[in-house]
């Protein structure tokens, strides 16, 4: 390896328009292919064979695009999902860390006519289908910015990637995989996980925060089988009244507001003024990018505090419904049960255990009617307040986004959840993050008509290159 410290742009983009279209692509073509459901939402993957189609499409393209001295390894552990570890030789004695998932959400309803979800279809920059740009696309990025400075002869440190399969389910099985693995993984100074969003395609967008997750089932039972509705109403309580009144425990109903105070965390003053700097860049286009239906308004006062609520505040979803026919099926029965999904986002700095709890307790206690009333939860995860950053990375960070993109970077915290990034701050606390990714405006991550947008994907991957450059020469 030579001196050099930066990437030639023209030679650095013209390799990564080839190693896209030529080798990462077409490889994403099949993976798309794959209903390689996370384990969360497929009990039988084990034996349905999918995650294995996947992890062996993963590691077998980066076996044939290894590095010189690489190893990939398919690590399986008792009773867990496998998880691709691989090494990359590098200069000094310092290490990256590299992360990526590949299990995937279910496939949703929705997707327009022309688009599946297990059928890649690329039109002009986007490539739609399930999992291409979460996180499909992660492993392939992060060999594609070594084989950049490799190509270049740029020094950069070790680099450890690893791919895991059950992020979307809460990345359950990856703290026995970091106690099997620690000695190959050692300590990192610098973590790269591209499994977040972007506020736009139009620079390079970091993540400052992520939201932690409570998940669970609430079931409310008032009778052993249904009864005519006609003969029942007005003595047995409906279930679903009930739940309803229930959920009114943990939120206002009139504003979303969550009501248990275990639930919330002061949010840091800098976090507010990225907040206020991230709105007064992207304006109401932050939120413009849903699909919102007929004259819906979106909540809070203005759009730093949509993205403050969005970031740091906790919010209650009902992602799922169970116990009620479709209305076309249903007949004039009070239903004797009905449950809901229920997830339960975070900020960082609440305990996540704590949380659980105080949830259950609230859902549980006295019930209404006497009814039945059993709160399921899964296992939690913990949010993530990104350390300090020095200005080696800052600086890194900045010239990369206005080389590939022309515009100076920004940061923005996420709502989401990425279980490994709370594991890896509390295991290695001296360690700086690069959280990114391609899950920008309309990607639609989990939802119908998923895309990679693929010429971020592209400048998204010589910006990596540049940072592990800079992360060698600080």
């Amino acid at each position: 390896m030579t001196d050099r410290l930066h990437l030639d742009a023209d030679r650095a983009a013209a390799a990564a328009e080839r190693i896209w279209e030529d080798q990462i692509i077409p490889t994403l073509r099949e993976y798309i292919r794959i209903p390689n459901r996370s384990p969360g939402f497929d009990p039988e993957w084990a034996t349905r064979g999918e995650m294995d189609r996947a992890v062996d499409l993963v590691a077998s393209w980066c076996r044939d695009h290894a590095l010189p001295g690489m190893s990939v390894e398919v690590a399986r552990l008792p009773g867990r999902t496998p998880l691709i570890l691989m090494e990359v030789p590098g200069d000094g004695e310092d290490t990256v860390l590299l992360y990526g998932h590949l299990d995937k959400q279910p496939e949703m309803t929705g997707w327009r006519e022309g688009l599946d979800p297990w059928e890649p279809v690329r039109e002009g920059d986007r490539l739609y289908g399930r999992g291409g740009a979460d996180d499909g696309y992660a492993a392939f990025a992060s060999l594609a910015a070594l084989r950049l400075l490799q190509e270049q002869g740029i020094p950069y440190a070790r680099c450890v990637i690893l791919v895991e399969a059950c992020e979307e389910s809460g990345s359950v099985d990856l703290p026995a995989y970091i106690e099997a693995l620690a000695d190959r993984i050692g300590q990192p100074s610098l973590v790269v996980c591209l499994d977040s969003g972007c506020g736009n395609y139009d620079q390079l967008w970091f993540t400052t925060s992520l939201r932690g997750l409570v998940g669970g089932d609430l079931t409310v039972r008032v009778l052993r089988e249904g009864v005519h509705s006609g003969d029942a109403s007005g003595v047995v309580p409906s279930s679903f009244r009930i739940l309803r009144s229930l959920l009114s425990r943990l939120e206002d109903e009139a504003t979303g507001r969550i009501l248990l105070p275990a639930l919330h965390a002061p949010i840091p003053e800098v976090r507010v003024r990225q907040a206020r700097q991230t709105a007064a860049s992207l304006g109401e286009d932050a939120f413009g990018r849903f699909p919102w239906a007929g004259g819906t308004r979106p909540m809070g006062e203005d759009v730093a505090d949509r993205i403050l609520a969005r970031t740091w505040r906790p919010t209650l979803s009902v992602t799922g419904l169970a116990g009620a026919p479709a209305p076309g099926a249903a007949g004039n029965v009070l239903r004797p049960s009905t449950t809901a999904r229920l997830s339960v986002r975070i900020p960082a700095g609440v305990d996540p255990r704590a949380a659980t709890a105080a949830v259950k307790e609230a859902l549980e206690a006295d019930p209404p009617y006497g009814a039945e009333v059993h709160f399921r939860a899964e296992e939690p995860a913990s949010g993530w307040d990104a350390p300090p950053m020095p200005a080696w990375l800052e600086g890194a960070l900045d010239a990369a986004s206005r080389t590939w993109f022309g515009l100076p970077s920004a940061a923005m915290g996420e709502g989401g959840t990425i279980p490994f990034m709370a594991m890896l701050g509390e295991r290695f606390p001296g360690a700086q993050f690069l959280i990114t990714g391609v899950l920008g405006p309309e990607s639609n991550a989990h939802g119908p008509n998923e895309f990679l947008h693929l010429p971020t994907g592209k400048r998204l991957t010589c910006c990596v290159a540049e940072v592990i450059a800079a992360h060698r020469a600080r």
